[in-house]
């Protein structure tokens, strides 16, 4: 039987307690545990409590306090952007809205596969951006090139930790040969990847076209994930060689 909160002068609780999930029937053990964490998770509640669509827009905030690429005036694409959480965060740091009197205006513009719900200050599309010729109609949208393509697209899972390593890596690179034909010289490249072995290629890929690789983890990422985000800045361009090489 869990013990109830400390107590102080006032009988106030000093700390919350956590919130237990029965399992319930029909419903598997790691469901139940999943659900456990998600009403004890301190970044969820904030994001309820801030209105913002889920605790990953957490992780590009903590990102972008690092690394300062969501400024105001820039032309932002978010890849797999449902359910938005990211384009929320993206509209208030570029001033899409204009709210910063003096600041310059940005332009976010969000795609997914799926159809996403309204988000003031973002521009929403249903695209698949693997498609031929959605480099170009992204370029039409936005009225020219981008300053920052970001990605905390995921594979579907396939329950094999390896399997799923090499999707998400294979997804990344291909959201970086997007960002290679949208990006304007200097542009900034952020995506999600998980830590396993496989992602050297990726590194290799992006140091011959950005001045500066890293990888950070944000502390909104839970300690128990894999996941990491590598953040790409100073797009060199696009040289002829470059451009030949891909056809």
């Amino acid at each position: 039987m869990a013990k109830g909160p400390s107590k102080n002068s006032s009988g106030r609780g000093q700390r919350d307690l956590k919130v237990k999930v029965k399992t319930a029937r029909g419903r598997k053990l790691s469901s139940t545990l999943w659900l456990q964490r998600q009403l004890n998770d301190p970044y969820v509640k904030r994001a309820k409590a801030d209105g913002l669509r889920g605790r990953a827009a957490y992780k590009i905030l903590e990102i972008d306090d690092k690394y300062r690429f969501l400024v105001p005036g820039a032309r932002v694409v978010d890849l797999g952007c449902a359910p938005g959480g990211w384009s929320q965060v993206a509209v208030k740091r570029v001033n899409a809205l204009g709210e910063r009197a003096g600041k310059r205006v940005g332009t976010v513009l969000g795609v997914d596969l799926q159809e996403v719900d309204p988000i003031a200050g973002a521009e929403l599309h249903q695209l698949d951006f693997l498609d031929e010729g959605a480099d170009d109609k992204v370029k039409a949208w936005l009225g020219g090139e981008a300053d920052v393509v970001m990605s905390d697209m995921a594979a579907a899972s396939s329950g094999h930790k390896q399997t799923d390593h090499l999707r998400i890596i294979s997804l990344c690179e291909a959201a970086a040969y997007f960002a290679f034909d949208v990006l304007e010289e200097g542009g900034t490249f952020v995506a999600k990847v998980l830590a396993g072995g496989a992602e050297g290629s990726l590194q290799a890929l992006l140091k011959k076209r950005f001045n500066k690789v890293a990888n950070f983890k944000p502390p909104a990422s839970r300690s128990d994930s894999s996941e990491k985000f590598v953040v790409a800045t100073g797009f060199r361009g696009r040289t002829e060689d470059e451009t030949g090489d891909e056809g």
